[in-house]
């Protein structure tokens, strides 16, 4: 397995069915697999370790020319290209949706191999290591193909093509003439399910019925602007991070990968964050998708009614698994090396035990934005949020760790000031305007406190900017948020001198730092690359602010750090290298977001 180096982050392809995700290589390699869901050990993962990980690689004999990736037009259906002396031959890696809400639905991961072009004579290896490469389990050959068993969890390989078993691995040689195929199917089984099989006229109703399900879900989006490839292709990246039978929306699909290569800051982002799922809310709303904003709020109502406000978290903890517990406790996998030995390899996130106020902030105005554009709150819910506002109002002061969920001693932040307001200012409207209970004269006095202790205690007449926390010297992009969420208009003196601020200590390029790591103490030192989802904030203040020209440019500047697919990792490194998790759905909301006020902007 260690024949090959590992990939740069940037060269994958996404490919999921609304349960879990695969990242495919530009290489035609499967090295990120967890089943059968997102937050489930992997069973290929020779992104974290080229060794011990494991991997799925289908890959021409001889000398590669050249590939290319490309995603069928308007689905989540990946075709990788090898270019060779030979000919052209093509890999389409997809994992079949037959129909939205399907009760009998198959986990599958389908391999097909084309010979477009010439022949082909290719190479298979599937080197399966499950529970992140715990697992000591050996392929067993049976009837109609290969089955390999670890605990709760089997999967099955079928091929029309003669599969070997060598070792702990499998292998299949390929020979192909112009127009011929061979096909590969992965099942995900319980442990004495059996497998089901196939055949070329199965594969190729599967593949018929998944680019129907993603063209027609695409179809119903309401965005017709300038950069609708972009917007397309990141609504399609954040739908594949919705959990369907639960209605979660993850922030990745992967641990670990990297913020600096060699570094620490790994982390493990396959969870439902409060505010990560609702930003995705918003942009989904936005394009008009109610459907995936109400199985979120579903999940949320569930959460609402389940934690004892007396915790001394809040009535929500920052983060939950899947079914909306909240996860055991972050550990390392310390016999993994990590991406290009960036160790830790972190299960888990500590970032579950942290105080975070502006997770209120942002949870209600999605909420606000799902009663406007949806069909609206139920009595049960209103109720429920009438408690957390309660809960809110009782403890806003607080220090926490802030939306950047540093490990550090918690601190007054500014963006958890502002989301507060947020969540107060939201509460009064929805009930002004459906009529609904609640004390909205203690809310507006909290309401106001809160402003004035932001104009107060966080803004720095010297420096002329809103500073990431009461009595900090350091800037924070968080306050970019302001007149998005409509907290001061975006032509206010103040804002435009944070703006100015922000743009002089933060933002190189159009790229935008969260923070100055140098100047602030966030409890884990090292470096990082720019955050892109600030660098997409930053073109729609630019937006709002009336510099158009400038947030056109900066737009058109940050579509060029994308991959080849038009995916964006968390972060974006001094050379340009995409860093951190990958895809983010940060990113990819933040960019339809951008994209849509700036072409609103444009005309």
């Amino acid at each position: 397995m260690a024949d090959r180096e590992q990939l740069p982050i940037a060269e994958h392809g996404l490919i999921g069915d609304l349960r879990t995700c695969a990242l495919v290589g530009s290489d035609g390699t499967i090295d990120w697999f967890c089943a059968p869901r997102f937050d489930s050990p992997s069973i290929f993962a020779s992104v974290l370790d080229d060794e011990k990980g494991g991997d799925w690689r289908i890959h021409p004999k001889g000398e590669v020319i050249r590939t290319q990736q490309y995603y069928f037009p308007d689905t989540n259906i990946l075709v990788t290209r090898f270019l060779t002396d030979h000919g052209v031959t093509e890999l389409h890696d997809f994992m079949p949706v037959m129909r939205a809400h399907d009760e009998g639905h198959r986990q599958r991961l389908v391999r097909r191999v084309v010979a477009v072009r010439g022949s082909a004579e290719l190479a298979m290896r599937m080197a399966a290591r499950p529970d992140y490469g715990r697992a000591d389990s050996a392929p067993d050959s049976v009837d109609g193909g290969v089955r390999i068993v670890d605990g709760d969890v089997a999967i099955g390989l079928t091929a029309t093509v003669d599969l070997v078993t060598d070792g702990r691995d499998v292998t299949a040689e390929v020979a192909l003439e112009q127009g011929g195929s061979a096909l590969f199917v992965l099942e995900v089984l319980e442990p004495d399910e059996p497998m089901q099989g196939f055949d070329e006229r199965d594969v190729e109703r599967l593949f018929d019925r998944t680019a129907a399900f993603w063209r027609d879900w695409l179809s119903h989006s309401t965005y017709t602007g300038r950069w609708r490839e972009r917007v397309d292709r990141s609504a399609l990246t954040l739908k594949l991070m919705c959990h369907e039978p639960t209605g979660g929306i993850i922030a990745s699909p992967t641990t670990s990968l990297p913020e600096h290569i060699g570094g620490g800051r790994n982390w493990d982002y396959r969870y439902v964050w409060i505010r990560d799922a609702a930003f995705s809310l918003y942009a989904l709303l936005r394009l008009g998708f109610t459907e995936e904003a109400a199985a979120f709020v579903a999940w949320l109502s569930r959460r609402l009614g389940e934690t004892p406000s007396n915790d001394e978290l809040g009535p929500l903890r920052v983060l939950y698994d899947l079914d909306g517990n909240v996860p055991t406790e972050e550990h390392e996998l310390e016999h993994l090396s990590g991406y290009r030995d960036s160790r830790p390899v972190r299960v888990g996130n500590a970032a579950v035990e942290q105080l975070q106020l502006d997770i209120y902030g942002e949870l209600i105005d999605s909420v606000y934005l799902f009663n406007k554009y949806g069909p609206g709150l139920s009595h049960d819910a209103w109720t429920d949020l009438l408690r957390i506002v309660d809960w809110l109002v009782g403890n806003w002061d607080r220090d926490d760790a802030g939306m950047w969920e540093v490990r550090d001693e918690p601190k007054a932040h500014t963006t958890s000031r502002l989301m507060e307001w947020v969540a107060l200012e939201r509460m009064i409207r929805v009930a002004r305007q459906r009529g609904l209970p609640g004390d909205l004269a203690r809310w507006a006095e909290v309401r106001d406190k809160v402003y004035e202790r932001i104009m107060t205690h966080s803004w720095d007449a010297e420096v002329g900017a809103f500073m990431q926390h009461e009595g900090s010297a350091t800037l924070d992009a968080g306050v970019l948020l302001m007149p998005m969420v409509k907290f001061v208009a975006p032509n206010d003196p103040r804002f435009l001198s944070t703006l100015d601020a922000v743009e002089k200590r933060l933002v190189t390029d159009s790229l935008v730092f969260r923070y100055d790591t140098e100047e602030s103490t966030d409890g884990v030192g090292g470096e990082e690359g720019t955050f892109s989802l600030c660098s997409f904030w930053y073109v729609e203040a630019l937006t709002r602010a009336g510099r158009v020209e400038d947030a056109r440019l900066a737009l058109e500047k940050m579509f060029t750090y994308a991959n080849h697919l038009g995916l964006y990792a968390e972060q974006i490194g001094l050379s340009g290298e995409q860093l951190g998790n990958f895809p983010q759905a940060f990113t990819h909301l933040s960019l339809i977001s951008a994209a849509l006020n700036l072409d609103r902007a444009l005309g």
